[in-house]
């Protein structure tokens, strides 16, 4: 074969090549414009077409939904509402929000009042018999106790709480009582009735050496008292897995085609949910 042959099978060789290479670039970009298209034959979908509107429950729960009552620009903010418009806008319809209360927000999905409640809900395993999640967001605990606590302090891990010498305040009849009671069999617990987001009062009395407290509220709650230490450590507490739960909105069981397209928009967004929902924490 001449130089010049060999110089012109080359050249097409790599041609090829690169049209090969950029076609299979291309293909991922087809497939994931195809998985945002929503499915022309979801039932669910179809009907929120004809209405022209996406009705979603809303019930204000910060970061993840927050209503606005100052007046002046959205009603609703957070990743939960950043979502449901992009839902809302790749439907064709209007976004309708339909207020719902901590009793009503699960049963309007069976009784269809709603197209999926935006409340966010913690999953758990009696909700998942009823409703399908697109979880977008975690919650878990935090444990703090002052710094100028040795015991506190010097810890390493929440595993350094559960020890004889160390005292566990919780709230009584709260989601954390029996973790607690799980978490620290070792310690000495202390219940008590009184409190918001955590018996802060036992902390700083020094009736307690920790008590534990959601990782959202723990940011807040450093913010206006000084003094406080809390593990997991790095990144202010916010990526403990204690006690984690996911997060996320909810639909009607048996729609299998409209949950697929919402979790596979959910995906597509999850960066700028979580970046909106870190905002959201930091402006609490």
């Amino acid at each position: 074969m001449t130089r010049f042959s060999l110089r012109k099978v080359l050249g097409a060789t790599q041609r090829y090549s690169l049209v090969a290479c950029l076609g299979l670039a291309a293909l991922p970009a087809v497939g994931h414009a195809d998985a945002l298209t929503p499915p022309a034959d979801s039932p669910r979908i179809q009907a929120i077409k004809k209405a022209g509107a996406l009705k979603v429950g809303v019930l204000s729960n910060p970061p993840w939904l927050v209503e606005n009552t100052q007046g002046g620009g959205e009603a609703w903010s957070g990743p939960a509402w950043l979502l449901s418009k992009e839902y809302a806008k790749l439907l064709g319809v209007k976004l309708q929000p339909v207020l719902v209360s901590h009793e009503t927000k699960v049963p309007v999905l069976a009784s269809n009042q709603v197209d999926m409640t935006i409340s966010p809900l913690s999953v758990t395993p009696a909700r998942q018999k009823v409703v399908d999640f697109v979880t977008y967001s975690k919650t878990s605990l935090c444990v703090f106790g002052r710094a100028d606590n040795p015991k506190v302090k010097n810890a390493k891990s929440v595993d350094d709480f559960n020890k004889p010498d160390i005292t566990v305040a919780y709230l009584t009849g709260g989601g954390e009582e029996a973790w607690v009671k799980t978490r620290f069999p070792k310690a000495k617990l202390r219940g008590v009735a009184s409190g918001v987001a955590a018996p802060v009062e036992e902390i700083m009395a020094h009736r307690a050496d920790v008590t534990p407290i959601n990782r959202i509220p723990w940011i807040a709650l450093n913010k206006k008292v000084k003094g406080l230490y809390a593990l997991p450590l790095g990144n202010n507490c916010q990526d403990s897995t204690e006690m984690a739960s996911d997060i996320g909105l909810a639909i009607d069981k048996n729609q299998p085609k409209f949950l697929s397209w919402l979790t596979a928009v959910k995906d597509h967004m999850q960066p700028q949910l979580t970046a909106d929902e870190k905002a959201s924490i930091e402006k609490m």
